[in-house]
């Protein structure tokens, strides 16, 4: 766990790692306009193309699964081969260009292939990334800021891309032209990363780092790891929200996409303010953190009008919780030797709960929206114990 009142390094290894985490969160910038740019549309294309909701459900939720499970293997590889920046472009690749190639195919299995590649290929690259991220944030002597300022930069893409999508679909009178002019930020991304790789390559663990042990305080990452899934099986994923706004009348389609912004640009703002907390105070920023978030799944779904939206933006803080707050608190508990493998195992178990979680969701939201938010919010406020225990390291 951070020290209380921490503050960041001023010395040259401190300021070249500062320099490596905003390189890669432009990196991270571009991704996400590229890939939260077509996520916006892409249950309606397939859907135009033929596809089912059935079908639409499983190519969403097999996507996630499958960009999760493969986390475990890419971050055990990585730490086994050393080959952390081949991982790293390879996922990226993979990553950025399947969303601009669906402006090219014709039928919805081909579609399906490409939206779970596009997962598949970010599951690849993220646990080697949130590694080296969270060695630079040991050499600034800041977790907290160092995810939440690249989670800040990553939001601000996630909350531009969908905006321009809808409007190149909008003037086009198509979704082909939406995903056609992500190939842009695609090839942005791909070329920010040579100076990143450049800026980060000594982040990656040497040979003399091969005797440390796999984990820090093992206790306390089984404890984080409980809390972990916990979380993600209350936080319902953003679609359940949008099906509800749609259903009920809450907010139209192209509404639904400027909410869905608003709450990237929440996430955006909240992510370095926490990691900065989270830095100075520690763990009880966490536990106060989710207790905010856990509000946000009553009002989107119980609520109406002004309440029911501010819902849906406080579900962009809980995103910043997941993405900033959660990896730096994993980070006090890895070692350099065995970071990829441990965040991958992380991954794995979050995201196998976050299928969990979704598929009981929907069951319920067709049942009771009430039972809903109950189970939302109680699964999360049941997880604040597992992450404000103090861990028996500093």
């Amino acid at each position: 766990m951070p020290m209380k009142g921490a503050r960041m390094k001023s010395t040259p290894a401190a300021r070249a790692a500062l320099r490596f985490v905003l390189m890669m969160g432009i990196v991270n910038l571009f991704a996400d306009f590229t890939y939260e740019g077509g996520r916006g549309v892409v249950g309606a294309f397939l859907g135009q193309l033929g596809a089912g909701g059935a079908v639409v459900g499983v190519v969403a939720g097999g996507g996630e699964l499958a960009g999760y499970a493969i986390r475990s293997l890419a971050g055990a590889l990585a730490d086994r081969t050393g080959r952390y920046w081949i991982e790293v472009w390879a996922g990226y690749a993979i990553n950025m260009l399947c969303v601009p190639a669906l402006a090219l195919v014709g039928a919805w299995p081909a579609a399906a292939g490409l939206v779970v590649g596009e997962r598949v290929g970010r599951g690849i690259r993220k646990p080697v990334m949130s590694a080296i991220i969270a060695q630079a944030g040991r050499d600034m002597g800041s977790h907290g800021f160092a995810f939440g300022l690249n989670e800040f930069l990553d939001q601000l893409g996630a909350t531009v891309g969908p905006l321009v999508v809808a409007l190149a679909v909008a003037r086009s009178g198509g979704f082909r032209m939406g995903f056609a002019v992500l190939i842009v930020p695609a090839v942005l991304t791909l070329l920010a990363l040579i100076p990143a790789n450049a800026l980060g390559r000594h982040l990656v663990p040497q040979p003399s780092d091969a005797n440390e042990p796999p984990l820090r305080d093992p206790v306390a990452f089984r404890r984080y790891a409980i809390g972990g899934a916990l979380m993600a099986a209350g936080f319902v994923d953003f679609a359940l929200i949008a099906f509800r706004f749609q259903r009920d009348h809450i907010a139209g389609a192209a509404a639904i996409s400027v909410w869905f912004a608003v709450a990237m640009l929440v996430a955006a703002l909240a992510a370095p303010l926490l990691g900065k907390l989270y830095d100075r105070i520690g763990a009880p920023v966490i536990g106060i953190a989710v207790l905010v978030s856990a509000f946000a799944t009553p009002m989107a779904f119980l609520g109406a009008g002004p309440v029911a939206l501010a819902g849906a933006a406080l579900w962009g803080f809980g995103t910043a919780v997941v993405d900033a707050l959660l990896l730096a608190l994993i980070s006090s508990v890895i070692t350099k030797r065995r970071g990829a493998t441990t965040f991958g195992l992380f991954d794995l178990i979050f995201g196998v709960a976050w299928f969990a979680g979704s598929a009981v969701a929907g069951v319920l939201l067709d049942r009771s929206v009430l039972a809903l938010a109950i189970f939302s919010a109680a699964l999360q406020l049941a997880a604040i114990p597992f992450f404000t225990r103090r861990s028996s390291i500093s």
